[in-house]
């Protein structure tokens, strides 16, 4: 059997396409696997658990289709689904994890991440991640209108792109110490993650060992997924 990863879908309405190739991989190749992991940033924004968008309620409705059916799947949050909560587990039936997440596949530990705490870099988006994923500011922001949620999210995504316009390609990627570390206090051998839209596997090389991390893309010109059985990971594109 198969296991299967995937991140950085980022649906949403205006995104027909996405959409569409991820309900195909839901009701074809994911229903053959033994279980489907999403590594954040399954949708561009998360308002919270409560929000009506019927968009959103078709995607949680494929999803729970899938569980139904009986393939596990888990689900990590990303830097714009972080709002992601216990109702939403409910209603799809996903379990969350924690970032990292410690996983064994075929007998190898492997370590699970979305990959933006990797970016340390960019110290002013740690500080937004750091505020962002803190209880206190989440109940803030849930106590508010929908409305409200959704001007503040539109505020904040206007600035993450001139923040982003500003910054290198090396300071939005991950930093070469932060994974190492991450690495060794973990013991393990291979780091899963998305978030940099930069699919690649790589050496991480730790002295004495060679370790490997292995890096998902976007889904925005086509679908990309790590398939891993008894033979390895194979990170491959899924052609729209």
């Amino acid at each position: 059997m198969t296991t299967l990863f995937i991140s950085d879908l980022h649906l949403e309405a205006g995104r027909p396409e996405i959409g569409v190739q991820f309900l195909d991989f839901l009701s074809g190749e994911a229903r053959d696997a033994d279980t489907l992991y999403i590594l954040g940033d399954l949708f561009e924004v998360w308002l919270g658990d409560d929000d009506p968008n019927p968009y959103y309620a078709g995607m949680k409705a494929a999803i729970r289709e899938l569980v139904d059916s009986g393939i596990p799947v888990f689900f990590m949050h990303g830097n714009r689904d972080f709002m992601i909560g216990d109702e939403f587990a409910t209603d799809t039936g996903v379990t969350i994890l924690q970032d990292p997440e410690l996983i064994d596949l075929h007998g190898e530990k492997v370590l699970l991440s979305h990959g933006d705490a990797l970016c340390t870099d960019d110290v002013e988006y740690q500080r937004f991640r750091a505020m962002t994923r803190n209880p206190e500011w989440q109940a803030m922001m849930l106590a508010k209108t929908i409305q409200e949620r959704i001007a503040h999210a539109l505020e904040a995504r206007q600035g993450s792109v001139e923040h982003g316009k500003s910054l290198d390609d090396e300071i939005t990627d991950v930093n070469q110490g932060a994974v190492e570390a991450l690495i060794r206090k973990h013991g393990v051998d291979i780091l899963l993650h998305g978030h940099t839209h930069r699919p690649a596997i790589h050496e991480v090389r730790l002295g004495d060992r060679t370790a490997t991390r292995i890096v998902l893309g976007d889904w925005f010109e086509q679908g990309s997924v790590v398939r891993w059985n008894a033979d390895g990971p194979r990170l491959e594109e899924m052609p729209r």
